[in-house]
């Protein structure tokens, strides 16, 4: 106006999307009740109608696609940092798709979860199947151990260079106690043997032993445990029929007897497995809650999610304080900077 005079409005603080009415807590609210507490949206939206808030379905189920679509761009960068670790534990889990192309209508697809225990990162990688081209693709670039179960998918690694293959004795374990009920001789023999592996990691974290130590106390106590192991294997395998439970778990594990060994080599690996089946609790039971994805897009923004959420209850970090504190920050982020607001 002629003399200066009139009205200044100051500039809007960021949102993470633009022209929505949800701020950055609003929107870290929802997201953490579904991913972190398993409150589907409609059971929100319930809640949000007793406090007078009466949010449509397809308002709310936007305001969380548009937040997980953001969150692509940090899941992408905690990939490159999780690749990019010495040591990952892998395993993978299902989640039913809501799919107009399949027969059925519900697609079964599956989240391939790498853990890395030294940098307390996880990473939950969405793929429409099982197969082998999901941890293909997604470790043509690693270099470290890797920890897996005995799905046969992951025998391809063994022959990668410089990949060093680790077995889950937690999973061979389970082999025999499915065999209690029908060999309760044999399967009791073989627990006690997995129990003395056992209280040799437990020994270890009770002392906080580093690597060296930690690798030292296995070289002792656990490599003689192994040995005799294996020649108790080796003898009642022929004395029990193949297709017992018995003759299932001896079997299985003769035959990755070399990986579930080497942990005894490496102070820095673990016994199992088990932290990255940890890691996949949050979605088995976000499952039984929200029961399906609404489609493959939702499944790969779910993963990231999972992934985010799921490293910061790694690194005991408030997720709702990281959330909304980094949700208004990413459109604004350089790519180069994008790393930054990984939960620390």
């Amino acid at each position: 106006m002629p003399g200066g005079e009139g009205i200044v409005t100051a500039p809007l603080p960021p949102r993470p999307i633009e022209k929505c009415i949800a701020g950055a807590g609003l929107l870290a609210s929802i997201i953490i009740d579904k991913y972190v507490d398993h409150l589907p949206l409609h059971r929100q939206m319930q809640r949000f109608r007793r406090d007078g808030m009466d949010i449509p379905r397809s308002t709310i189920g936007d305001w969380t696609r548009q937040a997980g679509s953001l969150l692509l761009i940090l899941a992408d960068a905690l990939r490159i940092e999780v690749m990019q670790a010495c040591y990952l534990m892998v395993d993978e889990s299902p989640v039913k798709v809501l799919d107009r192309d399949h027969k059925n209508g519900i697609h079964q697809g599956y989240y391939w979860v790498y853990r890395a225990p030294e940098k307390n990162l996880v990473l939950f990688d969405y793929r429409k199947g099982r197969g082998r081209d999901g941890p293909t693709h997604m470790l043509k670039d690693f270099k470290g151990t890797l920890q897996t179960d005995g799905y046969q998918v992951y025998d391809q690694f063994e022959k990668q260079e410089g990949i060093v293959l680790l077995g889950c004795m937690a999973h061979a374990r389970r082999y025999f106690e499915h065999a209690l009920e029908s060999d309760h001789t044999r399967a009791t023999q073989a627990l006690e043997q997995f129990t003395l592996l056992y209280n040799v990691e437990r020994e270890a974290r009770k002392h906080n032993y580093l690597y060296d130590k930690r690798y030292e106390l296995r070289q002792q106590q656990s490599v003689p445990v192994l040995n005799r192991m294996e020649a108790w294997l080796k003898e009642n395998l022929v004395q029990v029929t193949p297709q017992s439970p018995m003759g299932k778990a001896i079997a299985y594990t003769l035959a990755r007897w070399e990986k579930l060994c080497r942990y005894t080599n490496d102070g820095k690996v673990e016994i199992d497995n088990n932290q990255v089946e940890n890691s996949i609790r949050p979605l088995a039971l976000g499952r039984k809650n929200y029961l399906f994805a609404g489609s493959h897009d939702s499944a790969q923004r779910a993963g990231a999610m999972y992934s985010l959420l799921g490293t910061c209850k790694l690194n005991n970090i408030n997720p709702f304080d990281w959330l909304s504190n980094i949700l208004p920050k990413i459109n604004d982020c350089k790519a180069s900077q994008v790393a930054e607001l990984l939960p620390r």
